[in-house]
């Protein structure tokens, strides 16, 4: 009795059937790496605010990545892990791959607001501010917190009611003023050595002043937030 021919209908739809079969591929997993990416952010975020809000896009699922030992995230830069951005991933064995995904933070916590509104050159006072809760991962950098980073100093223009205030927003009080006496010191680990002399310029607390002594020698020190200036030995 013989076999059909390899050339038969039957066989050939058999081989066609086996070639179309799907081929296993190894691929990396989703959830390592986003945990992996969860963990930086949650390090980076931690003592941020006691409510922050973390969202990771996962990733592609129809990935052709090998199975990662130990995947590990990183930040590119200087980036902040808060508001919008992206966080890498990267294995080294048994295969090495980068991958990035799209995250999202958001720190919810307390901030400043004008109470009123504020004319330029005001000088701000308690009944001025108000706390408002929200995400402060969607406002600027130098968003102020604190009422004592804003009572005292002026406004540097007209600021409506509700305004988010930010430390562009008010000027910093002079503590050293030109023409004033100031008391110029210079300290080390065992010794302090002050004069008095005059001041040249105002600055405010960080800035540099230039102070002539009794003796007319003229040097340059740094305006502190008592208005003395110190100058490095």
């Amino acid at each position: 009795m013989t076999g059909r021919p390899l050339s038969s209908p039957a066989v050939i739809a058999a081989l066609a059937l086996f070639f179309a079969a799907p081929v296993a591929v190894a691929q990396q997993p989703s959830a390592p790496v986003e945990a992996a990416a969860r963990a930086l952010i949650e390090e980076k975020t931690r003592g941020l605010s006691s409510e922050t809000h973390i969202e990771i896009s996962p990733l592609d699922p129809g990935n052709r990545l090998p199975p990662c030992d130990a995947p590990a995230a990183f930040l590119s830069g200087s980036a902040r892990a808060w508001g919008a951005f992206s966080i890498g991933v990267r294995c080294e064995f048994p295969a090495a791959w980068t991958v990035y995904l799209q995250a999202r933070v958001n720190v919810i916590d307390d901030y400043l607001v004008a109470a009123r509104p504020l004319s330029a050159g005001q000088i701000i006072g308690p009944a001025d501010l108000e706390h408002r809760r929200g995400d402060i991962a969607a406002l600027p950098d130098d968003l102020l917190t604190d009422a004592s980073q804003a009572i005292g100093r002026p406004a540097k223009r007209s600021l409506a009611q509700g305004t988010a205030l930010q430390t562009r927003m008010l000027r910093v009080l002079e503590t050293v003023r030109r023409g004033s006496t100031v008391t110029v010191f210079s300290q080390g680990e065992a010794f302090r050595v002050s004069n008095a002399g005059r001041a040249l310029n105002s600055a405010a607390p960080g800035e540099a002043v230039r102070v002539r002594l009794p003796n007319n020698q003229v040097v340059t020190g740094t305006a502190l937030h008592d208005g003395t200036v110190e100058i490095n030995p």
